[in-house]
């Protein structure tokens, strides 16, 4: 009778064991994830000007041209052909951020 005892307060240490585990992992895991933000946001610092909506000037001129043909026979067989072409030209300015 006292292995059955010893068995189970074996497997009750284990699964007291296991739970101080998990809610030590849960705990680390805010520090993990804070860590890892302060990571991420110090990369981005690095990379230096990032678009700004208030500090972006652009100017393009987009040109379309179109060309449609369509021919029609007798007994109301149709074929058609069409080309297009665009062309984009301009320029993007990005003004100095300012430290805030």
């Amino acid at each position: 009778m006292l292995k059955h005892s010893s068995r189970g307060q074996s497997t009750l240490e284990y699964v007291i064991l296991l739970g101080f585990v998990v809610a030590a992992l849960i705990a680390m895991g805010v520090y993990m994830k804070r860590g890892f933000q302060g990571k991420l946001r110090e990369s981005t610092d690095q990379i230096g000007e990032q678009y700004s909506a208030g500090n972006t000037t652009s100017e393009y001129t987009t040109t379309s041209n179109m060309t449609q043909t369509e021919s029609v026979s007798g007994g109301g067989v149709s074929s058609s052909s069409s080309t297009s072409k665009q062309n984009r030209s301009g320029s993007e300015t990005v003004s100095a951020l300012s430290a805030e």
